[in-house]
């Protein structure tokens, strides 16, 4: 059976599941970078996929008294190579996904100690508030209409050049030009105006 080896027979398959090392060896030459070539179709980091194969050979070998036929040699191979590889994508996710979280994590304790850094009471408070305020109204009219709609109600640049009837580079080009006027209007207070926006 030329997709374990050459001259694999049913005789083989006895020694194996005996658990002959030296008929191992023959299924593992035989079929080792077919394993690898599948898992790199779905894995473009090689070594992971080199490992998920090994790890596949394991499996089969701890597993080699389920085998029934020849050909379910190459099935369980597959099939334990397609279970890594979900695995293994599902990890990747799991933990970008926490790396999202964490950075964001970071970003607002950071954040929140900028702005504890500053002793400000409430009516200082309130008077930065009326600062930016008054930095925003200055703003050109299209491009203060737009950084409103992005920065205050939340809304996507798709969204926004939608509603407007305008093209989404515009939009993008009125919100850099909005936040360069006000950095330059309110720069006495940045660190404080970036955290409030």
């Amino acid at each position: 059976m030329n997709t374990v080896g050459s001259k694999f027979n049913e005789i083989d398959l006895l020694l194996f599941k005996s658990g002959d090392e030296k008929t191992f060896e023959v299924i593992f030459d035989a079929n080792y970078e077919a394993i690898v070539g599948f898992c790199t179709q779905f894995i473009p980091d090689v070594d992971a996929s080199k490992s998920i194969a090994q790890q596949a050979f394991i499996n089969l070998w701890l597993n080699r008294y389920k085998v029934e036929r020849v050909s379910g040699i190459r099935a369980f191979l597959y099939t334990a190579a397609k279970t890594g590889c979900l695995n293994y994508l599902r990890h990747e996710k799991y933990k970008m996904h926490y790396e999202k979280k964490a950075t964001a994590e970071k970003e607002n304790r950071l954040n929140q100690e900028i702005l504890q850094s500053f002793q400000f009471n409430r009516l200082e408070y309130i008077e930065l508030e009326e600062m930016i305020q008054a930095a925003i109204e200055k703003l050109p009219e299209k491009c203060r209409v737009v950084f409103i709609k992005s920065r205050f109600e939340g809304k996507k640049n798709k969204e926004i050049a939608e509603e407007l009837g305008i093209a989404v580079k515009s939009v993008e080009s009125n919100i850099t030009r909005a936040l360069k006027i006000l950095r330059e209007e309110l720069k006495d207070v940045l660190p404080l105006v970036l955290f409030l926006l």
